[in-house]
């Protein structure tokens, strides 16, 4: 097995798939959620958001963002965007525990122990247009951020190199490095723009090696907002990102890339293409890479 046959049957095996247990659970709960909504919230307007809409979803760890902006002229949430935040919490704290985040409200079972992997993110649209919005963010200087998450979802859904953001996710997790993931996305969407035709292995050890060798010049903006610099989530995890980086790359080079991310199910060609087919459209996730 090739590197690049390898890191494959890794997304693989990362890979949820319609009608699993999984994604039914987590429709099943977003109907759920979205029913509360619309009968306490009539105005809100949930859509899907996070690594679901974006296609980098992974088995290990994953979640639903649910990015819940109410119209302009609404106030049925509250006038504020902390009022709304307010709002979204009381609205689902009858039928869950509610963790409050700095912008999102993460729904687990009302004793707090299951997680339904899913977020809230409570907001405010713009304009009539629906497409920029302001969020609120908790002990934040100016309490609230500008953002677009359909901006957000086309940057990272169209950049073509969403294999390699799936497994710097799943590296991030296993090497406790602790990256925000939309940072990290961030960081290897830019870091590859000019690399999108070399193979995944080759991606992922270009990546590494910048965080390894340059990660004090690493920088982060929010595309959909341009006065948002995301650079300073950085500086915390930057000795850890060297350091997980430094290793990795000497795990590679000795044994190659199963020490990294582990074992992987071996199927022939025809299970494996019966169960990509299974995901469409969730397929989108998985593309196979020559070497």
């Amino acid at each position: 097995m090739t590197d690049n046959e390898y890191l494959d049957a890794v997304l693989r095996d990362q890979m949820l798939v319609p009608g699993g247990p999984e994604l039914t659970e987590l429709e099943r709960q977003r109907v759920n959620v979205v029913g509360i909504l619309a009968r306490k919230l009539p105005s809100a307007k949930p859509r899907k958001g996070g690594s679901w809409a974006k296609g980098t979803m992974n088995l290990e760890v994953y979640d639903l963002d649910l990015p819940t902006y109410f119209p302009r002229d609404e106030d049925d949430a509250g006038e504020t965007l902390e009022e709304i935040y307010d709002a979204v919490a009381d609205a689902m704290s009858e039928d869950y525990f509610v963790e409050r985040r700095r912008s999102a409200l993460r729904l687990r079972d009302k004793d707090g122990q299951a997680d339904t992997h899913i977020d809230l993110v409570p907001g405010r649209f713009f304009d009539a247009a629906e497409g920029d919005a302001w969020i609120y963010q908790n002990n934040a200087d100016k309490c609230r951020l500008k953002t677009n998450l359909d901006v957000h979802i086309a940057h990272i859904r169209d950049s073509g190199v969403r294999p390699a953001i799936r497994l710097m996710k799943l590296w991030n997790v296993r090497e406790s490095v602790g990256m925000k993931t939309f940072v990290l996305e961030l960081l290897v969407v830019d870091l590859l723009k000019q690399r999108k035709s070399s193979s995944l292995a080759n991606q992922l050890r270009y990546v590494l090696e910048q965080f390894r060798d340059d990660a004090d010049s690493l920088s982060v903006t929010d595309p959909a907002n341009g006065n948002n610099d995301l650079t300073p989530a950085l500086a915390h995890v930057k000795p850890r990102l060297m350091l997980a980086a430094k290793q990795t790359l000497a795990k590679v080079d000795k044994d190659g890339w199963q020490p990294v991310f582990g074992p992987v199910k071996v199927e022939d060609k025809r299970a494996t293409a019966v169960r990509v087919a299974a995901a469409v459209p969730a397929a989108a996730q998985y593309r196979p890479h020559a070497e």
